[in-house]
């Protein structure tokens, strides 16, 4: 299942303007990485070149390239939508199509990819994402109820539950529980921690506890001024990140200096 990825001298723009720049990084499989830094220096955007969703954005465009064990995503004749059903995206606020019910919620992704599925495979398919995002006990009475109607934590964990539906290799994470009580917050949290055992988790955060808990790895990014690009200042195992960081812009940051 889950699979690596390598970055190679990626640049990201919005029209001429270079939001991120020279990015090399080697995200391992099976494993939570985690990208930290000020606002505006360019995490998010360089989430969303790894499954091609930056390019939707009008004038949107990337140089450089993307692996996924050892396929360049950005190579000629690769389309942008089996991409994205390989390397699932969970935004920061949960996103249920809200006319659905939760067994159609997590069922469209699969729908989406035209994935013809029998009725008794639909319902293992949804038991088991279910299970997979830890809300199986929650709503297995409900299944054909509105999505919407469920909590923000409970609505976060069924756009998870529709991520892993389409049986992808990568999880990107946008900041996903920045919309959150604390106590989803925790059980997101753990969901993370358990997702690492099947898929490779890419999760940007703005909260720094959270990277030390959930991160094997973690990339610090930054920017050196309003209107210049976003960098990948230092990336290494969380706990020397967040202990023993080799660049001093990095030990502000995670000290609570600046950001």
């Amino acid at each position: 299942m889950s699979k690596r990825i390598d970055v190679k001298d990626l640049n990201v723009y919005y029209g001429k303007f270079l939001a991120v720049e020279g990015v090399n990084i080697n995200i391992d499989a099976r494993s939570v990485t985690a990208f930290i830094g000020p606002s505006g220096c360019g995490k998010s955007t360089f989430l969303r070149t790894l499954n091609r969703m930056h390019e939707v954005l009008p004038g949107a465009r990337v140089e450089g390239e993307v692996l996924l064990d050892g396929d360049n995503l950005y190579a000629q004749g690769v389309d942008p939508v089996t991409v994205r059903s390989q390397i699932g995206m969970v935004f920061q606020r949960p996103n249920p199509f809200p006319t659905m019910s939760i067994r159609d919620n997590v069922l469209a992704g699969v729908k989406l990819n035209n994935r013809r599925i029998s009725k008794s495979d639909a319902d293992a398919l949804v038991e088991k994402s279910l299970q997979g995002a830890n809300l199986w006990n929650e709503v297995k009475d409900r299944l054909n109820k509105p999505g919407s109607g469920l909590s923000g934590g409970q609505q976060q964990r069924l756009c998870i539950a529709r991520a892993i539906a389409v049986q992808p290799d990568v999880i990107l994470m946008d900041e996903p529980c920045s919309a959150l009580d604390p106590i989803s917050t925790l059980a997101v949290e753990d969901l993370i921690n358990e997702l690492k055992e099947n898929y490779t988790v890419v999760i940007v955060t703005h909260n720094m506890q959270q990277a030390a808990r959930v991160s094997d790895k973690t990339a610090f990014f930054n920017i050196a001024g309003a209107g210049k690009p976003g960098k990948l200042i230092e990336y290494a195992d969380t706990q020397t990140i967040f202990s023993n960081p080799s660049v001093k812009a990095t030990e502000d940051y995670v000290s609570g200096r600046f950001g």
